[in-house]
């Protein structure tokens, strides 16, 4: 079950125990903003990487072209 979306109130608390009052104007689009955040950091979380490795295992300028398909 999915948690329930940030409200502008809830916003404001968390950013004022993080050190970081907000005005009240700001409230709903940081609210907003989380919300959208939270949603896509999710939708990374369902996807199966597999073997894929980390990325400092890359190195620039080693790979093999060919222009194979």
């Amino acid at each position: 079950m999915p948690p329930a979306d940030l409200t502008p109130p809830e916003a404001a608390r968390w950013a004022a125990r993080a050190g970081l009052p907000l005005p009240a104007d700001r409230h709903t689009a940081v609210a907003a903003t989380a919300n959208h955040l939270h949603s896509v950091v999710a939708l990374l979380r369902e996807l199966d990487f597999g073997d894929t490795p980390p990325a400092g295992f890359y190195r620039a300028g080693e790979e093999q072209h060919d222009a194979t398909v």
